[in-house]
């Protein structure tokens, strides 16, 4: 079930990840949790949340395989562990050829492993099987990125896969019920225009930032090892 409080504007991610963290506290601790933040944005947001739970954060890369000729509409996405999830559907109705989809696939493939590679440094991905997987953004207006890290999470074998934002529009935050375990969108107001409106500091997340949240979290769980 979605978690739902009245309209709330965010100072910014950071502020907005420490708010979020507060509704996930019964993760804290555990060791079969695994925060997985969707870049860009919703990585200072999982920063947070990874460091108040005492969790492993991790990146998941998703990328849309747009329709050619419509690009914005997907007929699947790839992402991070090498996974691929079509919408048959799309794919049906407009009658794309497998070596068409391959294409695409490819194309994508190679910013997806840029991303990657830059992202962790050469680290491996965090393991998620019978983990408890917690996806998290900073907000969701479509739904259809985090819809595709969903359904990619899930053929990594994770026990639970649990949506988490700080805000969302009503109907994605209940539609997403039907793929997730759990959805938590810490708020919902309606009506929802875009994620930007409810924070004052909505300014872009650089690649760099990205990588810096990264490794600051490991080098943050590193020490706790080693004490």
């Amino acid at each position: 079930m979605s978690d739902r409080i009245g309209p709330r504007v965010f100072r910014d991610r950071q502020e907005a990840g420490v708010a979020l963290a507060e509704r996930l506290s019964r993760f804290a601790g555990d060791p079969a949790v695994v925060v997985l933040g969707l870049p860009r944005g919703g990585v200072p947001v999982a920063f947070e949340v990874a460091r108040a739970l005492g969790a492993p954060l991790d990146v998941f890369v998703v990328r849309k395989l747009g329709v050619p000729g419509s690009s914005e509409l997907a007929m699947g996405a790839i992402a991070s562990g090498g996974t691929r999830v079509l919408n048959n559907e799309v794919v049906t109705w407009f009658g794309i050829a497998p070596g068409t989809i391959e294409s695409v696939a490819r194309a994508e493939q190679i910013e997806l492993d840029r991303r990657d590679r830059a992202y962790r440094g050469g680290r491996a991905m965090v393991p998620l099987d019978g983990r408890v997987a917690l996806l998290v953004d900073d907000g969701l207006a479509t739904g259809s990125t985090m819809r595709a890290a969903v359904q990619a999470v899930r053929q990594l074998a994770p026990a639970r896969v649990v949506v988490a934002v700080p805000v969302g529009a009503p109907d994605t935050c209940s539609s997403l019920q039907s793929i997730a375990d759990e959805v938590i969108c810490l708020t919902t107001p309606d009506p929802f225009e875009a994620v930007g409106q409810w924070y004052e500091d909505f300014a872009q997340t650089t690649d760099e930032e990205v990588e810096q949240l990264l490794a600051a979290s490991h080098r943050d769980r590193d020490a706790h090892a080693d004490r």
